[in-house]
């Protein structure tokens, strides 16, 4: 199944899925308590999405607490994780055999009018994205979830790359993520 989710969310031309409406409450309540895992298994997913891409099988999946990634070798998972260490890296490199792997996070904090127009361009970004899956939830049209991936091709290999965008409209906070898988 491509995409599941408590609501489809409507396909639009091309396989694009426009934001999912999810059926839970927002966890994520700042930015600094979000943590950072590439060991983590599977944790319950509000939507998910299935997509082929650059020969592996890739999986979006928008949690109650944020994302998780699982794209060949790599099980990235950004959320609010009971009892892990707080915070984001801006940056980290991990090896695996044939991959390499590289995460950097930034987080910024934007005043109101910056931050509906940022919403806006990521809501955008996330509906014009051929492989992507984009949450809002309850409460806030601002309080959105987004990842989108493509496939590149590079000097030493072809690969994955991904961004994640996770809002707080309370505070004005916007956390980016951007991962890059490579085959080498």
């Amino acid at each position: 199944m491509p995409y599941s989710g408590a609501d489809r969310g409507k396909k639009r031309p091309g396989g694009r899925v426009n934001a999912v409406s999810l059926d839970a409450p927002y966890l994520d309540t700042d930015a600094d308590q979000l943590c950072f895992s590439l060991d983590l298994t599977e944790r319950p997913a509000l939507a998910e999405r299935a997509v082929p891409l650059g020969g592996l099988d890739v999986r979006l999946r928008l949690l109650g607490a944020s994302h998780q990634v699982f794209a060949g070798p790599v099980r990235e998972t950004v959320a609010c994780l009971q009892g892990a260490v707080r915070g984001l890296p801006k940056s980290c490199t991990r090896h695996l055999p044939g991959w390499v792997y590289r995460f950097g996070a930034t987080t910024r904090r934007l005043p109101p009018e910056e931050f509906s127009a940022e919403v806006a361009q990521v809501l955008g970004q996330a509906a014009g994205a051929a492989h992507s899956l984009c949450g809002v939830f309850p409460g806030s049209p601002e309080a959105v979830t987004a990842v989108v991936v493509e496939t590149f091709d590079g000097r030493e290999g072809a690969g994955l790359v991904w961004r994640t965008w996770h809002t707080y409209p309370q505070n004005g906070h916007i956390v980016s993520t951007h991962s890059r898988l490579e085959a080498r």
